[in-house]
């Protein structure tokens, strides 16, 4: 086994799955410390890279395309800091980081893993029930319906239209972009026969961003739907045809450890404690974990 400690987080590789525990310190971001631990199969990797830098160094993986819903749903936009697939190493640690990176390589090659992209999502995707508040509404997702609720700062004309429930049988796509520069982000989803060329202030199905702390945690929103879409490496529906749920070879939650879930519940805990999660958003999550359990 081999296993990296640092304050921005755990890795550890096992020889079939890297686990990737994001560290406690207060300078992890927002996105990852929500995401918690993730545990990816070797299947899901096409690398794996070790940057040294004059005061600390930083591991990257990359996975094969249309493996993982997050990134399909942000199209590689999260930022380094929010990337759960980044670990900063500080520079006593190098020749450790150096050794996984040889572990994981060795275990690549045996286990000949393609580097083609992927018919079938490999990781699960965020836990539901998901509530996220940012810009100007809330996105909540139950597995069945996206949900939007706006806030005083939504421009009235979207406003207007009332809460959004939208059922994911009538959803097509789904991104998320960040705000960059003067433009903002959002979240949008495409409602199927409902095509619409409005910006995300005037498009009741988006949410919009505007750069602020909460934006990337609507990335977990996106993911959590995403998952549950047809893969875009899925065969095309027949027009008139009911659309396909989505395909996934990740293992099914239920089967979990239950020391992870524990710390799972802690981390919610701590969040909750520091002010980043709302006694909504905690509760929500709170009762995604214990249903796993």
């Amino acid at each position: 086994m081999a296993e990296i400690i640092q304050r921005d987080g755990t890795w550890t590789f096992d020889g079939e799955t890297l686990r990737l525990v994001p560290g406690r310190d207060k300078n992890v971001p927002l996105l990852r410390a929500a995401l918690g631990e993730l545990a990816v199969p070797l299947g899901a990797l096409a690398g794996i890279a070790f940057e040294q830098g004059k005061k600390s160094g930083r591991l990257r993986l990359r996975l094969r395309d249309g493996a993982d819903p997050l990134l399909q749903a942000t199209g590689g936009q999260l930022p380094d800091s929010s990337d759960p697939y980044q670990l900063t190493v500080e520079p006593d640690r190098y020749g450790v980081a150096e050794y996984l990176v040889d572990e994981v390589r060795n275990a690549h090659l045996l286990e000949q893993v393609p580097s083609s992209p992927c018919d079938a999502y490999l990781l699960p995707g965020p836990s539901v029930p998901l509530s996220v508040s940012a810009g100007d509404g809330t996105a909540s997702f139950d597995g069945e319906r996206v949900r939007l609720e706006w806030n005083w700062k939504t421009e009235e004309a979207k406003s207007a239209s009332g809460t959004r429930s939208l059922a994911l049988a009538d959803i097509a796509a789904v991104e998320w972009q960040p705000a960059v520069g003067l433009e903002n982000g959002c979240l949008r989803f495409t409602v199927r026969n409902a095509p619409t060329k409005a910006p995300p202030k005037y498009d009741p199905n988006s949410v919009e961003l505007w750069g602020f702390k909460k934006d990337p945690l609507m990335a977990l929103v996106a993911a959590a739907v995403q998952a549950r879409l047809p893969h875009p490496s899925a065969p095309a529906v027949p027009e008139g045809a009911p659309p396909a749920v989505g395909k996934s070879l990740a293992p099914p939650p239920a089967a979990d450890d239950h020391d992870v879930l524990l710390r799972r519940l802690r981390e919610l805990g701590e969040l909750h404690q520091g002010g980043i999660l709302t006694d909504e958003e905690f509760a929500t999550a709170k009762q995604a974990v214990l249903r796993r359990m």
